[in-house]
């Protein structure tokens, strides 16, 4: 007798099998239990505490000018002061919050949506599926970039805009993803003897075929995070981000490049601020991989 057979002799459908249920029990422990994760999560919880905590610590209002342009560390400014005469340190506080929170509820919007997609392309296939993943195919034809800058020229920089438009990047390889997934499991015994006793087509889609893809999904979050820091970092560089004179890691690099060379910590503070969060990410999203067993290197290709 297999294991997919086992249900029709008790009556009962099972929401997923035993394996898959012993290895999302694990995967925390498992990604924890390696160095990459830890160095991952140590890195994403001191750049999330700079930006939840920061606005509330900043020694200077961000915004007053309280010295000369560019001016080298000294005792009323750690950092030195931006190409205004403004504190370095305070807008550096003061300009992580929006970036993170815009690029978690990004990641989130997209993912959830990408996931919901896959799920019906993949279970029910034919005419239906293809349809969804064609107009999908059409949305990913688009450059992000530049669509992005097309709205935001029209509609300016705003939060919800930006949100919407990196959200839609994040749904055309997710929903791949979560397409493959299922095509690979509505085959299973346990998806077909639900179907066969008329088990309702939701419970099948979330307690069957969702609950034995979590560590795919998941992978596919930490991937389209990472991105999407990048993304809304870039976009505050090219001046989309909190209007002046609010501060903001990605503006900060653009209004004080100009004088790089001689003064760096005005553009290398949010630069490495960028920088350890989208590495954390990127080795949290390695180490809970591994300890899954997800190929990555696929995932990522997605």
């Amino acid at each position: 007798m297999t294991a997919d057979a086992s249900p029709l002799m008790s009556g009962t459908v099972p929401t997923a099998p035993r394996a898959a249920r012993q290895r999302q029990g694990g995967l925390l422990r498992g990604t924890l239990r390696s160095h990459l994760g830890k160095l991952g999560l140590l890195l994403v919880l001191v750049t999330v505490g700079i930006a939840v905590i920061g606005p509330f610590a900043t020694p200077q209002d961000p915004e007053a000018i309280v010295g000369p342009p560019f001016a080298t560390p000294g005792a009323g400014y750690p950092l030195g002061t931006d190409y205004l005469g403004r504190d370095v340190l305070s807008r550096f506080l003061d300009g992580g919050s929006l970036i993170l929170v815009l690029a978690f509820l990004a990641t989130t919007s997209g993912v959830v949506v990408g996931t919901a997609l896959g799920l019906l392309s993949g279970y029910l296939r034919g005419i239906t599926g293809q349809v969804v993943m064609r107009s999908l195919d059409v949305l990913l034809s688009f450059p992000p970039i530049l669509l992005a800058l097309v709205f935001m020229s029209i509609l300016g920089p705003k939060p919800w805009l930006i949100l919407l438009t990196v959200a839609s990047t994040h749904v055309p390889p997710v929903a791949r993803v979560v397409e493959s997934a299922t095509l690979g499991l509505t085959s299973r015994g346990f998806v077909q003897y639900a179907e066969m006793i008329g088990v309702p087509r939701l419970r099948i889609l979330t307690r069957q075929l969702l609950a034995n893809m979590v560590a795919p999904v998941m992978v596919q979050f930490g991937i389209r995070m990472a991105y999407s820091i990048g993304f809304i970092g870039a976009l505050a560089y090219l001046g989309y981000g909190r209007r002046p004179p609010a501060a903001d890691w990605g503006s900060m690099v653009q209004e004080n490049q100009i004088n790089l060379i001689s003064t760096p910590l005005p553009v290398l503070a949010p630069v490495l601020a960028l920088a350890l969060a989208t590495i954390g990410v990127n080795l949290l999203t390695d180490a809970f991989g591994r300890a899954a067993g997800v190929d990555l290197a696929k995932e990522g290709q997605a």
